[in-house]
């Protein structure tokens, strides 16, 4: 039987219209709106809950892409989402849960939560409708970012009909679980407004957001609805609002005579970045990797808090004295915290194939220094001039690709090197590019690092 004919699956309604209906496609086109969204604050922990929009992504996918970025490190930690948005096409009464047992779309499935549905199913106000979400976009355009950013996950799907913000608090409750659910809201803001009469409207709805108001109205916010009954449990938990983007379709891909508003929204706690404590245990999780490989005692950092169990990308260097002794690491995240850090530290030891492999007599000569990166976003520039004026000298990390070639450089590396033209033309020579490459024809990404040292952070 195939997928569209799976009575339990529930089809892509909107592929093709609301977004690309090619995989492929469809991938990089998430991928490129997640790229440019903008930098993220270098802290742990990721939000509890997001409010995004949901109309065709060249009308909202900047405004969307800007609240999931912030879930990358959440990949590998959250393994349920719950999903609540506005009926648009079959109405309902309460909170429809759909016959499907799966959600399809281009990139794949997405399994629905049989314990969440189970959880909310005695609920008066939860019901079961195929047909409210059949064709209903509101859910169904979010899953392609979550299935970028979260990989695999298992999804409560909720399309809110008639029924009253406390009923939705209700029910956020019995499925808040704890860092392993994340709660998305989808909702559009004012609708078909001109341009500055929009932007009147939906500013005072984000003001009303922000202040836990509870009683915006359905001209406001198409998804009123859930966000009320979000905003209802999320003031019970303590949850921060924090407005990310706030734009209309004149801002984006339409005209400014009738617009449509957007705006992103993270909720969570008011959490403080990276700090000491977090740089110690990093460097003792990266010698006692090192030290358990040489066969060394080693005593083992417990491992087990969420923030190491969120995905990042890291560098581990080794020096001895002045020289290098070993650096190994990626620049996109591809595991755990701990476990980045523990295996770049084995590599940088044992597999830079510069150097000689570490010894046990060696290791206690050896400095170690961890890097934290942050998400790697393109820089847009028109000219060569533009992009040196661009670089932010002892802040940026750079990574430059063309024609298949790509090189790094931390940004450490503005310590020997503070000219950006020299700090270009060095890249260009590590990575193999020649150095009258037109950098129009680049890409050049940047990223940030916390780095700390042992000799800095260890007594």
């Amino acid at each position: 039987m195939s997928l569209f004919g799976d009575p339990l699956v529930r089809p892509a309604a909107v592929a093709g219209m609301f977004y690309p209906g090619d995989p492929g496609e469809l991938a990089e086109t998430v991928a490129a709106y997640l790229d440019s969204a903008g930098e993220a604050p270098q802290q742990p922990g990721f939000p509890k809950a997001l409010i995004v929009p949901h109309a065709g992504y060249v009308y909202s996918g900047p405004i969307a892409a800007s609240a999931y970025d912030l879930l990358r490190p959440a990949r590998g930690v959250v393994k349920r989402v719950v999903l609540l948005g506005p009926c648009h096409r079959v109405p309902v009464r309460g909170l429809a849960l759909p016959r499907a047992k799966a959600f399809a779309t281009p990139l794949g499935r997405v399994p629905v939560d049989a314990d969440g549905v189970q959880a909310i199913s005695d609920l008066p106000q939860v019901v079961e409708s195929a047909a409210t979400h059949a064709e209903e976009h509101a859910l169904e355009v979010q899953l392609p970012f979550l299935q970028r950013v979260l990989g695999n996950f298992s999804l409560v799907p909720l399309v809110v009909g008639d029924t009253a913000p406390a009923e939705v608090a209700e029910v956020l409750d019995r499925l808040w679980g704890g860092p392993e659910t994340l709660i998305v809201i989808s909702s559009d803001l004012s609708h078909y407004h001109d341009y500055r009469s929009a932007r009147a409207i939906d500013g005072a709805t984000v003001r009303a957001i922000l202040d836990f108001d509870a009683e915006i109205s359905h001209d406001q916010a198409c998804g009123a609805t859930p966000v009320a009954g979000m905003l209802i449990a999320a003031k019970r938990r303590g949850l921060v609002p924090r407005l990310l983007d706030c734009r209309n379709s004149g801002d984006t891909a339409g005209d400014k005579r009738r617009v449509v508003g957007y705006a992103s929204f993270a909720l969570g706690g008011e959490g403080a970045g990276y700090g000491m404590a977090h740089g110690r245990q990093l460097l003792r999780i990266a010698r006692s990797s090192i030290a358990e490989a040489l066969g060394a005692r080693a005593a083992s950092p417990a491992a087990d808090e969420i923030w190491l169990r969120e995905t990042r990308a890291t560098f581990v260097t080794l020096t001895q004295g002045e020289e290098l002794r070993g650096c190994v690491g990626a620049l996109e995240a591809q595991r755990s915290l701990g476990e980045d850090v523990a295996a770049n530290a084995r590599a940088a030891a044992f597999e830079d194939t510069r150097f000689k492999p570490l010894t046990l007599t060696e290791l206690g000569q050896t400095a170690i220094e961890v890097s934290l990166l942050s998400t790697l976003k393109t820089l847009a520039f028109r000219d060569h001039d533009e992009l040196l004026s661009k670089l932010r000298p002892g802040v940026d990390g750079v990574v430059l690709e063309h024609e298949g070639r790509r090189g790094t450089f931390l940004p450490q590396v503005w310590e020997d090197l503070a000219d950006p033209e020299q700090f270009i033309a060095r890249l260009k020579q590590k990575a193999g590019i020649p150095q009258d490459a037109d950098v129009r024809r680049c890409r050049v990404r940047r990223y940030r690092v916390l780095k700390w040292r042992e000799a800095d952070l260890l007594p």
